[in-house]
């Protein structure tokens, strides 16, 4: 049978981050793994989420994916090149095709700017119009993420964060990239706010055909919003698949215990408390030996500590890394 899935956009592939850091009296060195071994790609048009803890390494992860860290090892591929590849002006066409939106959208602009000219910074310097089209293009931008006109001439602090969030958008339109990390880009908003701010990224998505990596604590947004779900632990990607399946049967006791810790409008579902994990996700610098998990997990057994759990295929497209892995229901409807 000949596959017909689209061919990545950017795909990582065995990737890792470490960070030396000094321990002890003598200043010891030691080596803390942000990311470990992770293998993960996105086509155009597509949106991947990336959940877990704060510091799981999904930050790291995203400003790999962009050039923005270089990976300790393994390679991050930009339409079929290595990113370690390109220099120079190869480079900086690059990143006219690679954009961020941050989560905070008041640290990320400069407060001391028209919020026009930071979107016009990128159009001039990648070319993407001509000199006297500037202007136009940026009124295009800002209409295009739901402002009148007349902001371009306002401040950020002139505009509540939602809207803030929106010129951050626009800015990383400007460029009209092909990839877009967004890293916990709502998580400072109300909720109504979040929900416009998400739609717009669903617009965003459909009509300019973007790939879309979004980090995100937050499981309901991750499943409105993303086509598929890779649930990272301690560095590494527990769980991957197609949304409906991760969030409806999750295979990994890992996964299972963050819907379980899910807010639910629904009574019969607050009996997944009990699952909730104990604990506190353990220290990178001193991980715990085989599956990153056992220590918290409610199905460890001594083989757990032998060596880390090789990827399992639960459907085409679905693999949990776990000895026993078995989709249980009770995501977040």
């Amino acid at each position: 049978m000949f596959d017909t899935s689209p061919p990545p956009l950017i795909e990582a592939v065995g990737l890792g981050r470490n960070f030396e850091t000094r321990h002890g009296l003598f200043g010891q060195r030691r080596d803390v793994w942000a990311v470990r071994d992770v293998s993960l790609s996105l086509a155009r048009g597509e949106t991947v989420g990336i959940v877990g803890e704060s510091g799981c390494g999904k930050s790291t992860l995203g400003r790999m994916m962009l050039g923005l860290e270089a990976p300790t090892t393994g390679t991050v591929r930009f339409d079929g090149r290595d990113l370690s590849d390109y220099s120079g002006a190869a480079r900086r066409k690059l990143a006219r095709r690679m954009q961020m939106v941050f989560q905070d959208p008041f640290g990320s602009l400069d407060p001391r700017r028209s919020v026009g000219a930071q979107i016009a910074d990128g159009l001039k310097t990648h070319s993407i119009v001509p000199p006297e089209a500037v202007q136009a293009e940026v009124t295009r931008l800002i209409e295009q993420v739901g402002l009148p006109a007349a902001a371009a001439q306002r401040r950020p602090h002139e505009f509540s964060g939602g809207q803030r969030q929106r010129i951050a958008v626009a800015r990383a339109l400007a460029t009209r990239p092909d990839f877009i990390v967004a890293d916990e880009p709502v998580s400072a908003l109300d909720v109504s706010i979040q929900a416009q701010v998400v739609n717009l990224l669903m617009d965003l998505r459909r009509d300019l055909d973007l790939a879309m990596l979004f980090i995100s604590h937050d499981l309901h947004v991750v499943r409105h919003l993303c086509t598929r779900i890779a649930v990272m632990y301690l560095g590494r990607i527990v769980e991957e698949g197609p949304a409906d399946q991760v969030f409806g049967t999750p295979a990994h006791p890992y996964t299972r215990a963050l819907l379980a810790a899910t807010p639910s409008l629904h009574p019969r579902q607050e009996a997944a408390a009990d699952r909730i994990l104990p604990g506190e996700l353990p220290s990178p610098a001193n991980p715990p030996s085989g599956c990153p998990f056992r220590t918290r997990c409610p199905i460890a057994e001594d083989a757990c500590a032998a060596s880390v759990p090789a990827y399992r295929d639960m459907a085409p497209g679905w693999r949990s890394a776990c000895i026993k892995p078995g989709p249980a229901a009770g995501g977040p409807r």
